[in-house]
């Protein structure tokens, strides 16, 4: 029998890819993913290191699974704060059998199955296992008619809130064949939409002197996929100084390219961005998402913010609170600043207190969820026709996604079928007119059927 593994992922999507890689190399070294955490040879928990509580949230989860695990299953903690933490983290949490950091992802088997597969499975201690760049592993069918495709890794940027370089590294931009390759096979295997995924996604291709190379990409990827059932193409994580033409002419051009925008905006106040070492101000980015808007009048956008930065003043929350207003986003993110260690930002002074960042938060909340119940019921007072992508089903009824949902983050919609007609199956998008919002999510009615 061979030997089984037990994969928990945390944290962003791009992390998400990481353990599909992971997943297929352990696959490749003869192992057979289980959810059974209880009959896991290996249990791999692929950490998040973003924000303080994307690392108690891994630690905790670290630490539930020592407790259930096989008493002779072995235990690997990798991804970011396996990373950034290395021996510390080993020394800290004995629970683990091993601390892996990204260059030794794509080789756990060989690092620590020898031993307990030659024991409980009769799997060969000196099995060959190749060295393996995680970025470029490929990967098993996707289990969803979407999937996130990662195309480079690393950020050469300086935000002063952010510590990604540090254990990310410099950017490191995949080849166009690879990404293509990689994309075809996902198509092959039943995603209907791709998710273009890397820290700074519209800076792709700058780090090999191909400065502008995600807009090709995106020709290229509806050039070669379209015909074979690539239907949409999805971009997140664009930081708002690239966008700009050629990308959001060719983002607009493009029929598999979806109009959704997501912004790394982060504030709206000049002087605060400033000191977070970030580009931009709200009235910059009022004036690119309106210029996108007359395009594109059903185009969706979706943005983060930190609050409680230090040195944030109650002007600058209400030109926050402003700016969400005019912006009029689909969807936003709100998130209490966290300070990391080896940041410029640990050094700045006006630390703002805790319980003024959560009331800053709590109004922001209140105001964007106003913002986005808003556009929702405008879709079902509109009555237009919508395109739904059928991700899955839940108690019968079809779950799909429009142009408006990115998968994992926004809401999604329910699609009603009349008595007697099939429920739409995974990989169809239909034509429904939405009837009903509930907060985030939708609910709509099929009027014309199957239509790809």
């Amino acid at each position: 029998m061979a030997g089984r593994f037990h994969l928990v992922t945390l944290g962003c999507p791009k992390n998400a890819v990481d353990s599909d890689k992971i997943a297929a190399a352990l696959g490749a070294d003869g192992l057979v993913p289980t959810d059974d955490v209880h009959a896991a040879d290996i249990v791999v928990v692929n950490t998040c290191a973003f924000i303080e509580d994307a690392r108690r949230e891994s630690v905790d989860t670290i630490l539930a699974l020592a407790d259930v695990k096989a008493d002779d299953a072995r235990l690997v903690v990798t991804g970011c704060m396996a990373e950034r933490y290395g021996d510390e983290l080993a020394d800290a949490l004995p629970e683990a059998d091993a601390v892996i950091g990204f260059e030794g992802a794509g080789t756990i088997a060989g690092a620590i199955t020898p031993v307990i597969l030659s024991r409980r499975r009769g799997v060969a201690a000196d099995a060959p296992v190749g060295v393996r760049d995680l970025l470029e592993l490929p990967r098993a069918a996707p289990s969803a008619p979407w999937a996130y495709l990662k195309v480079a890794e690393g950020c050469d940027r300086a935000c002063a809130f952010c510590a990604i370089p540090s254990f990310r590294g410099k950017q490191r931009s995949r080849t166009p064949d690879s990404i293509v390759t990689e994309a075809r096979a996902l198509v092959e295997g039943g995603a209907r939409e791709l998710v273009l995924v890397a820290q700074d996604l519209a800076w792709y291709g700058r780090d090999a002197g191909e400065v502008g190379a995600l807009a090709p990409l995106l020709r290229r990827l509806d050039r070669e996929l379209a015909a074979d059932g690539l239907a949409r193409v999805r971009l997140l994580y664009l930081y708002p100084s690239e966008v700009k033409d050629p990308l959001v002419s060719t983002m607009l051009e493009l029929d598999t390219v979806v109009p959704y925008f997501d912004l790394s905006l982060q504030h709206a106040a000049r002087g605060l961005l400033a000191r977070m070492a970030r580009w931009g101000s709200g009235d910059r980015f009022l004036d690119a998402i309106s210029s996108i808007r007359a395009q594109a009048p059903d185009a969706a956008f979706r943005s983060s913010f930190i609050v409680g930065f230090p040195g944030e003043t109650e002007a600058d929350h209400d030109e926050l609170l402003a700016f969400l207003d005019a912006a009029a986003l689909d969807w936003a993110g709100l998130f209490p600043y966290s300070p990391e260690e080896g940041t410029a930002a640990v050094e700045l002074d006006g630390t703002v207190p805790g319980a003024l960042v959560a009331e800053r938060i709590r109004e922001c909340e209140e105001r964007q969820t106003a913002i986005t119940q808003a556009a929702r019921d405008a879709l079902c007072a509109d009555a237009a026709a919508l395109s739904v992508l059928v991700d899955g089903e839940a108690d019968g009824q079809a779950v799909g996604r429009t142009h408006r949902e990115a998968p994992e983050i926004d809401g999604v919609v329910f699609v009603e079928v009349a008595d007697g007609d099939p429920t739409p199956a995974p990989g169809t998008i239909v034509d429904a007119v939405a009837t009903e919002a509930l907060g985030p999510d939708l609910y709509a009615r099929v009027v014309a059927g199957v239509t790809r």
